[in-house]
C-alpha cells in the first residue's frame, strides 16, 4: 500500500487523477505504475517487463527506481509493506 509522497503532483494525480503537477503526456503509464505500487508487498513486486526495477546508490540508496518515459522515473522505498516517499524525477 503507498504510504506517502515526496511528489505533491503525483500525490494529487494518485488522489484525484488531475495532471496539473505531471507531464499529462506520463498520465497513463504513472496510473498503472501507482496501481502496481499501491498492491505491492515488497520491492521486486514492481518487476514488471518494461517497468526497468532497479535499486538505487549513493543518496538514494534504499530506494528503488522504475522507468516511466525517457529520463523520467518513479522513486520509492518500502517500509514494511508499505511503498514511501514516491516521487517523480529526472534524476539522469
Amino acid at each position: 500500500m503507498i504510504k506517502s509522497f515526496r511528489h505533491k503532483g503525483l500525490r494529487v494525480f494518485f488522489e484525484t487523477s488531475s495532471t496539473r503537477g505531471i507531464n499529462a503526456a506520463h498520465a497513463p503509464r504513472l496510473k498503472r505504475q501507482l496501481f502496481a505500487l499501491d498492491e505491492a508487498k515488497i520491492p521486486t513486486d514492481m518487476d514488471i517487463p518494461g517497468y526497468h526495477l532497479h535499486e538505487l546508490k549513493g543518496d538514494l540508496a534504499g530506494h528503488w527506481s522504475i522507468r516511466v518515459s525517457g529520463n523520467w522515473r518513479m522513486t520509492f522505498r518500502f517500509d514494511g509493506e508499505d511503498a514511501e516517499l514516491i516521487d517523480y524525477q529526472d534524476y539522469h
